[in-house]
């Protein structure tokens, strides 16, 4: 069967429709609320060389990164029929810890078709506090650490292992929950793409993947030759690393040349004390997202756009880090930095297609403690929508989760039911948009009351200053942290912090607005 423009619309959607497919059986068998209401979770169809095929429209921090958790489990272990790979390890193949994959390869006749993937972010893997983003100074304080490890050999599954890994959290039983979610996701993609190859022939597969994939380069370098070629450079900072207290700079010039571009982090901090710090892989699925973005039309998502985008990160910076740093806070608030400073740049050589700074954070809450309705361990992990950034064509939208982050909230109804928690107000943050020609998209606020004993950790960013405006577009109202005690005493939170709560107190987070675009008329 040759490749024509049809042929290739047609696998386009096919190998997508397995990614999707394995994402609805894993949010409507997930256990918690974390990957059942949010769909904290991401999968995807990788070909026999492990490159990425396709995926669906999930988190793009998993998506990018999840090609070194496929490379990681080839690397380590080679994977034969009946096998599934687990793994979290940051400095082999992982984001954070909380974020776990499953790796599987597909057989069809004893023919390798490709690989199946899922990544699903645990409400808690354990560590120094509930739901596993600690404000730490090193990796073994954030959970427990998984690397490249089969759970399923040759169709037998590793009780102990998966035992081992559910009695190093708070909440086991919603572990392996999540984790049966996670492997029913993976036989799904296994079943569907046999499918595929037994109806059109693993030939027809291998070809239009490799199809696929020379079809996104071609669009991305399209793309790319028509900025102009130059160095375009630009600098933002982290609030602090939650140690230090310090900002921690982050740099990057963008060099375009001949259909290619290369993002140079040289300038960026060195890795730091605290929590913020990325692997490689997270810093390398910032800057696949935002060439994504400025590419733009319905192009194929996969590793073809990868073929055209270098990353030149350092090792021992912050967007490089070498174990055993902490990472934690890297995944969900530096990758959103990242993400800023790439844009940054690319609106030097690209403004009719770059929007300004959204929110730049994903205003992380977490609550563990005891249930006093079921006397058993919760943790409840929240990532809080914001403002997105005006762009050249329209304003931003308001309330919404943006860049690096695409999950739900928390229904309020599912929220009250699963924890002891209140929801006190949520509502949007009025004017708090940069102005400009096109506004920045309103923050929120969201205030929750704690019915119990907890623990309480705030891992977040914006605090300082806001989002960027670009165009003569002003910049987005920082976000503020408060907690009101039940005795009516008030304190502002620091971005990154982990404190005890009791029965009446409510924590207020308003998340920042995105940056406006264009001078306002």
């Amino acid at each position: 069967m040759a490749v024509t423009p049809v042929s290739l619309e047609l696998w386009r959607n096919l190998l997508g429709s397995v990614a999707d497919e394995m994402g609805v059986t894993l949010g409507r068998t997930a256990y918690s609320a974390n990957m059942k209401e949010r769909r904290d979770y991401s999968c995807a169809v990788f070909d026999a060389k492990g490159a990425m095929a396709a995926q669906a429209a999930h988190i793009p921090v998993h998506l990018g990164a999840m090609t070194a958790s496929v490379r990681a489990a080839l690397d380590h272990l080679g994977l034969n029929e009946g096998d599934v790979a687990i793994l979290n390890d940051p400095y082999l193949g992982g984001t954070h810890l909380p974020d776990v994959s499953l790796i599987a390869p597909v057989f069809v006749d004893g023919e390798l078709a490709g690989y199946v993937a899922n990544r699903g972010h645990h409400a808690d893997i354990g560590g120094m506090a509930p739901g596993s983003l600690p404000v730490a100074t090193e990796l073994v304080q954030e959970g427990v650490i998984i690397p490249p490890l089969l759970l399923i050999e040759r169709g037998v599954m590793n009780d102990a292992l998966m035992a081992l890994i559910c009695r190093n959290t708070r909440t086991p039983e919603e572990r392996q929950g999540d984790f049966a979610a996670q492997l029913a996701a993976v036989r799904t993609g296994q079943r569907r793409l046999e499918a595929l190859a037994r109806r059109y022939g693993l030939a027809v597969v291998h070809e239009h993947m490799a199809a696929l994939l020379d079809y996104a380069e071609a669009l991305t370098r399209a793309a790319l030759r028509a900025a102009p070629e130059g160095s375009y450079r630009f600098e933002d900072a982290m609030d602090d690393d939650g140690v230090s207290g310090e900002p921690k700079p982050i740099v990057c010039t963008a060099r375009i040349a001949d259909g290619y571009v290369t993002f140079d982090f040289t300038g960026t901090a060195q890795e730091t004390e605290g929590c913020v710090n990325t692997p490689l892989a997270v810093t390398e699925s910032a800057a696949l997202y935002a060439v994504r973005c400025v590419v733009g039309g319905d192009m194929p998502q996969n590793d073809g756009v990868r073929r055209a985008v270098g990353v030149d990160a350092p090792s021992g910076s912050l967007v490089n880090a070498n174990p055993p740093h902490a990472v934690s806070g890297g995944n969900v608030e530096t990758s959103q930095r990242i993400t800023d400073v790439l844009f940054g740049c690319l609106a030097q050589a690209l403004p009719d297609r770059t929007p300004a700074a959204s929110q730049g954070t994903m205003n992380n809450v977490l609550v563990g403690g005891r249930d006093p309705r079921t006397g058993r361990a919760f943790t409840y992990y929240e990532t809080t929508a914001g403002g997105m950034g005006g762009g050249p064509s329209r304003a931003g939208a308001a309330a919404v989760h943006s860049h690096m982050t695409n999950t739900l909230n928390t229904p309020i109804e599912a929220m009250e039911f699963a924890f002891p928690l209140r929801l006190r107000r949520y509502a949007v943050r009025r004017d708090s948009g940069g102005r400009g020609r096109h506004p920045g998209g309103d923050g929120i606020v969201r205030e929750v009351e704690f019915l119990s004993p907890a623990k309480l950790t705030v891992i977040s960013e914006r605090r300082e200053s806001g989002p960027y405006g670009l165009a003569g577009g002003g910049p987005g109202a920082p976000g503020v942290n408060e907690l009101r005690r039940a005795d009516g005493k008030a304190e502002r939170v620091p971005a990154k912090a982990t404190l005890d709560v009791g029965p009446g107190d409510v924590f207020r987070v308003s998340t920042p607005g995105g940056g406006g675009w264009g001078a306002p008329e």
